[in-house]
This record gives structure tokens, sequence and C-alpha cells, in this order.
């Protein structure tokens, strides 16, 4: 028999063998936590025998049934770049360029996802990015109605000036500070999905929900995906496919007969239109006499999601770029005006996310030179000119456990220093959902360290900044309740919360702002995970005593004096209410670590609010090192 013949038919009565497989994190470049025993795992061949070496120290085992190994490497000092050797006997791998230090999941909505490049001061920091000890893996956006072993990718990339545009801005500023105060390597594992819920981050037993559940929802999501796809194909059928030239869809004598109805406000994929980008128009008419005419109107047109350009009877009177939750607030001279009817059009593109005319009713109005208003909240024409589908996975950071099964679970058991944590905004659209929050986030970080058999892990995280989000009101502010849902969290050991009141943007929920958010994050690091001893966080309240008119309030100032932001003797942002339980706003003037508080419309205060509101930028009370106070409520209104 031939040699080669014979050898060929030896390789085909084999076994084949498998190669290691490791987690994704477990790759060149990666940042390995100094002074913990460090877990390693993987999959081989079943019963293959494993070995694990890194400098100088090794553990073996033995995949199981299912190929799957662990072992656990005593914990090791600050260095590098080093090699780790995995070993199966049959297909070494060999990981270079590895470096041990500090290491830091940082995770949450699109606060905390926000690239470096989009950020105030981003040249400067970009340029400065040279320190190659600075690692980011960034996970990208997967989801699983069950807990994956595996990432579905990511890699770790050093610090330089070609490649921190992207990384996380909070946590790349976040990392750099620990640089400093460590002198150690530091790496960043971002988990984030920007819009995401916080139940999207939680397992399922943790939620009260059987794990079953999650698959069951997983298939139904892709079915309910299957079934919305084909109903906006069949939409998006009465009109040629493709780009349409749109370039004279503002004039006031467009045949609109093929356009369709839709309900301003409200998003497009909420009416039928889901899983689409790109460029859509919208018309209406309003009538007017020729007195009113003659004065001109201001038109208000919601917030629009996410740039928009408008015109009135083919007369372009307003445009905004890439301000998804701004109200739009357009002055239309007389000139464009005449008595009859006058024809709105507003072309609107979105670039991902939600799209179209969104936002409370009041916000949409014709106003008057007399300052009387008529509503635009109706039904509008409305056509796209420009359909792009998007992935139909755009919505899945809404449901329960999906994130976690994919982006949070794969990472455990990795040695973490701990977490850091911006998330909030998804779930502060109503008072209940931003008290249910009470409960969610402590039983998350609960989960998160029992997961990691780590339960002093430290948790930091971002309460929400100031924004005016347009669903509070008098009395009610649901983004007030979920920071307070936030404060109350700091019940729990080895936690820190960054106040950012003072640095949010009321015209965007995405501040750019990301220097001070790491710079405080850093701050609360320092004192929580390190044990250092300096001033990390600003005032809190200890204690209402009302006396008289007036209100005193007994302040844990951080360790640094009272002051008012921006100087001056006068607080603001404080209110007072009598047993009618109606507030007024209120002088305030620090007295030592007090500060006291009364009003003229209050003769008999009973509860005091400070920063109670979606939008609590006016709120200056801060402490000498310039860190805010957290808003609160003496209240349970």
């Amino acid at each position: 028999m031939n040699r080669m013949f014979l050898f060929a038919l030896l390789l085909a009565g084999a076994p084949c063998a498998q190669a290691v497989e490791l987690p994704r994190m477990f790759s060149d470049g990666m940042v390995l936590q100094r002074g913990q025993p460090l877990p390693v795992w993987g999959r081989a061949t079943p019963g293959a025998t494993v070995k694990v070496t890194f400098d100088g120290d090794a553990a073996l085992a033995v995949a199981d049934a299912n190929g799957e190994w662990r072992v656990r490497l005593p914990a090791h000092a600050a260095g590098g770049p080093l090699r780790m050797r995995i070993d199966d006997g049959t297909t070494p791998v060999e990981l270079r360029d590895v470096l041990v230090g500090e290491v830091w999941l940082a995770s949450g909505q699109s606060n905390m996802e926000w690239p470096l490049a989009q950020t105030d001061g981003a040249d400067a920091i970009i340029a400065a990015a040279n320190d190659p000890l600075i690692r980011h893996f960034k996970i990208p956006k997967s989801w699983s109605g069950a807990p994956q072993w595996q990432l579905q990718g990511g890699q770790w990339v050093a610090a330089s000036p070609s490649t921190v545009g992207q990384f996380s801005a909070a946590a790349y500023v976040f990392a750099v500070q620990l640089r400093k105060a460590t002198g150690v390597p530091v790496g960043i594992i971002d988990s984030t999905w920007g819009g995401s819920r916080i139940e999207a981050w939680m397992d399922a037993p943790t939620q009260g929900l059987d794990p079953a559940a999650s698959v069951i929802a997983e298939r139904e999501a892709r079915e309910a995906d299957r079934i919305a796809i084909a109903e906006t194909q069949r939409r998006l059928a009465r009109w040629p496919q493709g780009r349409a030239d749109d370039s004279g869809w503002q004039a006031p004598d467009l045949d609109t007969s093929t356009w369709t109805a839709i309900k301003v406000p409200g998003i497009w994929e909420s009416q039928g239109w889901v899983i689409l980008d790109g460029v859509a128009w919208y018309r209406t008419d309003i009538t007017l006499s020729a007195a009113e005419a003659k004065g001109g109107v201001t038109l208000g047109l919601g917030r629009i999601d996410d740039s928009d350009i408008a015109w009135v009877n083919g007369v372009q009177v307003g445009r905004t770029t890439l301000q998804y939750n701004l109200p739009r607030v357009y002055a239309v001279p007389a000139s464009a005006l005449h008595a009859g009817r006058n024809t709105i059009a507003v072309q609107v593109a979105d670039l991902g996310g939600g799209g179209g005319v969104h936002g409370v009713a009041e916000e949409l109005y014709v106003q008057l030179a007399d300052g009387s208003r008529r509503p635009l909240d109706r039904e509008w024409q409305f056509r796209f000119a420009d359909a792009r589908p998007v992935p139909a996975d755009d919505n899945k950071n809404q449901y329960p456990t999906l994130l976690y099964n994919a982006m949070i679970h794969p990472l455990q058991p990795y040695a973490l220093r701990g977490a850091i944590w911006y998330q909030g905004e998804s779930n502060a659209y109503a008072v209940p959902e931003s008290l249910r929050y009470r409960t969610l986030f402590p039983a998350m970080i609960k989960q998160w360290r029992a997961q990691w058999q780590s339960p002093a892990m430290p948790i930091l995280w971002v309460q929400l900044a100031s924004f005016g989000s347009g669903a509070d009101a008098p009395g009610e502010s649901p983004w007030s309740v979920l920071r307070e849902s936030q404060s109350a969290t700091l019940a729990l050991p080895a936690t820190a919360q960054v106040v950012t009141i003072d640095i949010g943007d009321r015209k965007d929920i995405h501040p750019r702002n990301k220097r001070d958010v790491g710079e405080r994050l850093a701050l609360a690091a320092r004192a929580v995970a390190y044990g250092e001893s300096l001033v990390h966080r600003g005032p809190m309240h200890r204690a209402v005593r009302f006396t008289g008119k007036a209100a005193r309030i007994d302040f844990d100032t951080g360790g640094a004096a009272l002051a008012v932001r921006g100087g001056g003797s006068q607080l603001h942002g404080f209110e007072v209410a009598a047993a009618d339980r109606v507030f007024h706003p209120a002088r305030a003037r620090i007295e030592g670590d007090a500060v006291v508080v009364q009003s003229d419309a209050v003769r008999a205060p009973v509860a005091v609010r400070y920063g109670w509101r979606d939008d609590a930028g006016d709120a200056d009370l801060m402490n000498a090192s310039g860190l805010p106070a957290s808003p609160f409520r003496s209240d349970e209104w």
C-alpha cells in the first residue's frame, strides 16, 4: 500500500484536535487585575489537560464533558508586559503584551458609551493620549435570550491619539486619573448600550423572572420583528422605492394625494414605521386672518429626532441639527404669511433610534402676536423620502436580561477592581418607574457582586445630570425621583455617587462635559476602592428642622465647607411648602454646616426640597472643593 495513502487513512481515523478557546477578554494586550487571584477559563477537547502558565506561576485543569475548564492563578503584582501560555497538549495559545494593573467595568447607557471625540475639549485630550498602559475593551452591542459564555466580539486597544477618540469619554478620563493616582496600568471593559433600561442589565432570577422566560422573550421578539418589518415593507410599498427627489416638497401647492396620515407628536416607530431611519416629511396647515398674518407668528414644533428644516408657505423659517430632544421654536415673519390657509412643511432626518416629531402636545402650537396659541397636536400628512432599514436588534436594550446575558454574563468571573455605572435616563420617564429603580438598582449591584464572588466590589455611579425632559410638572419630577432612588442606593457598602446637576444641559440629554464626570468618578474610586483620605463628594443633607417660618437643613459637607457655585451668598434651587403641599421658591443662606431656608409665601413650612426639577441646573449649593450637593426632599409626597 502506498505510504502516503496509508498516512491519509490514519489521519482520517484519528479524532480531530480541538484548539483551546478562550473568552475574548483573554487576548493580546489584555489587562489583568493586580492583587487578586486570577481566574482563567475556556473550552477544549473534553478530557484534555490544560496548563496555564503566567510569569512563573502555573495551574492545571481537566476539561469536563462539555469541554469547559477553569484555573485560578495566584494574585500578581502590577507590571508587564508579560506573556500567558495556555496549553491543551495539542494547540497551545500564547498571549502577548499582557499587563497587570487596575481593571474596571464601565457600563450603562449612552452617557457612559459617549465617545471622547464628541465631547468638550476632545482635541486636547486626544492629542495628549500617549499612554499605552491605558487600554480599552469595547464589547459590541449584543443580546441573547440565554446566558452566554462567549462575547460576540471585542479587543483590547491601547490608548493613543489615533484610538482614544472612540473610547468611552467618561471611562477614559477616569482611567487617566487612576493612572496618575496609582502609577499602574489601567484597563477599561466598556459594556454599554445607549438607551438601555436597567432591567436589560440584570439576570432573570433577580427580577423574579423564570430564566426560560428570556428565551421565550427572545423568540417572541424575533417573531415580532419579523411581523413589524413585513408591515413596514407593506406600508412603504405605496411609494416608489429608493431615495425620492424631495427638493420641492416644501411647496404650498405640492400634490400630497399619495401621502399618509401620522399623529403628532409621536415617533414614527410607535405608529407602524418600525426599523426605519432616514428622511421623512411632515405637512399641515394653519388658517390665519389678514390681521393675524400681518403680526407674524411663533411656530412650536415639539422635539424632533434628530434634525429638521422647517418651512411656512415654502419659506424656510428654522433649522436644527442633531438635537433630538430640543423643543423647536421658530419665529415666522409676516412676510412668509398670508390670510387664509398657510402650509407648514418639516423635513426630518433621523440617524438612529426613534425618529420623527415627539415631545408633549403643549410644545406643538402656533402662537399669534397677542400671545394666544392654537394647537398643532393632530394628524399631519407624512411621507418618507429616504427610508433606511436598520438592524432588527435596535430595541433589544429595552427587554429584561437580554443585554446581561450577552454583555455581562460572559465577563464573569474576570477579575475586576470595580464597576462604574452611568444609566437611568431610560427609566426616568414616569414617577412609578423612577420609584421602581429604588429596588432594581441595589438588586443589580448585589447580583453582580454575588456573581463575581466579590461582596465588597466597589460600585460607583453617576447621578442623572440636569435635563429639560419635558416630563416634569409642578410637584412631580421623574428625574428627581430617580436621582433620589440612586442616592438611596448609597446605603449599600463600598458605593459612591457622582453628582452632575451642575454640568448637565437642559437642551441635550448628552451633556458634552465628560471630563468632570470622569474626574469625579476617579475621586470616588480613590476614596472607596483605594482608601485614600480626600474630598470625593459634595454635600448631602442629614436632617431638617422646621422652626417658625424657616427650615434649617444640616449637611454632611463631604469634608469641605459649604459654598455657593459662582460665589456670592444667596443660594438657589430651594423650595418650601406648608401643609397645603404647594411649593414656593425660597431664599436660602449658609450658616456653617447648615442652610437656612424660608419664603414669604409660606408662613409655616413643613417640607423643603432642593434641586427638585428634571432640569436642576440652577441649584448651586456645593462645597469648597467644587463638588455639588445632591438634590433631595424632606417629604414623601
